[in-house]
């Protein structure tokens, strides 16, 4: 068996031998073509890395201003949210104050009606009684008439004794006037 295997081998041997010659014989020829195509394929690497690198930058400068809008987006959403927050809170505070005044105008309307009535009816039941005032009036009326003949008489009262006093210093005059022209009675002259 091993001359068999010996045998059988022989021819693999040779065959391989003869693969190795013609390998080696072709080995610069495939030396060349490797250098050729590493070279070739080193430079299309440098193109192909710099068009990755170029699709790359594009896709994350894609991607970044899509966030950046994104972000932009939001942030305007946030802005409108708080603006309208704001500006609910300040409408809900208008609302209140302008609904404050309204109920102190209605309450201090309310008040002066209140206050009218009462100063009314207090004018009328204790200061202001019509038949009152009525028959006080009438009575001061009388009075003042009662007065006025009063004063009327007074008047004439004192007129006649104003006359009277002025009658009798006429007469103490004339009683004067005599005593001290007495003498002149006598004489014609």
């Amino acid at each position: 068996r091993e001359t068999d295997g010996n045998a059988s081998c022989k021819p693999l041997a040779q065959g391989a031998m003869a693969t190795l010659a013609r390998l080696q014989a072709r080995s610069s020829f495939v030396g060349n073509q490797y250098y050729f195509r590493n070279r070739v394929v080193d430079e299309f690497r440098k193109k192909e890395n710099d068009a990755a690198v170029k699709i790359q930058s594009w896709f994350r400068g894609c991607r970044i201003r899509a966030y950046i809008r994104y972000l932009h987006r939001v942030a305007t959403i946030i802005q409108k949210c708080w603006r309208s927050y704001l500006a609910k809170k300040q409408y809900r505070h208008l609302v209140k104050l302008a609904h404050y005044t309204m109920k102190m105008n209605l309450y201090n309307e309310m008040a002066v009606k209140i206050q009218r009535c009462w100063r009314g009816y207090r004018i009328r039941k204790y200061c202001f009684n019509y038949y009152y005032l009525k028959d006080y009036l009438k009575a001061v009326s009388e009075t003042n008439d009662a007065i006025r003949e009063a004063l009327e008489e007074f008047a004439e009262m004192k007129e006649r004794e104003e006359k009277k006093a002025n009658l009798e210093k006429e007469e103490k005059q004339r009683d004067y006037q005599a005593r001290k022209t007495h003498y002149l009675l006598s004489t014609k002259q």
